[in-house]
């Protein structure tokens, strides 16, 4: 019925989009095995179960609640709403204080305490390092 040349243009069409359409479901797989969500100490308090994927946990250190002995580093991060105990071992980054913005990576033990496996502490728009801001001062 068709000529040898529209089956041939066919056959090429349903190719490409077959493979098209696998390489995008396979991209969007490995994609969501390797994402790790964002939450806040709040969103944590209104789960209604605890995963035991990794996710990332952000919000200010609380005045007053950093505890580090040997090499184990303990603090809190709240939102001002609600607040979750972590617990790192290893060394923190040197922008890691008290008052300041703070994304922990781990795993989530309960609602209220939070394994950390990195610490990634952050900082505002105006932050210059040190060595930069002495080098435009002598200038």
């Amino acid at each position: 019925m068709y000529g040898r040349k529209v089956k041939l243009r066919l056959f090429f069409i349903l190719s490409v989009s077959l493979i098209l359409i696998l390489s995008v479901f396979l991209i969007l797989r490995s994609l969501e095995e390797n994402v790790i969500y964002f939450q806040s100490p709040t969103e944590i308090k209104i789960l209604s179960e605890v995963e035991k994927k990794k996710i990332r946990v952000g919000g200010m250190v609380k005045n007053n609640s950093i505890s580090i002995i040997s090499n184990e580093v303990k603090f809190v991060i709240t939102d001002f709403k609600n607040e979750i105990n972590v617990i790192y071992s290893g060394v923190v980054p040197n922008l890691f204080t008290e008052g300041k913005g703070v994304v922990a990576e781990g795993y989530l033990k309960d609602k209220n305490f939070f394994l950390a496996t990195k610490i990634l502490a952050k900082h505002d728009e105006n932050y210059m390092p040190p060595e930069v801001k002495a080098a435009l001062e002598e200038k």
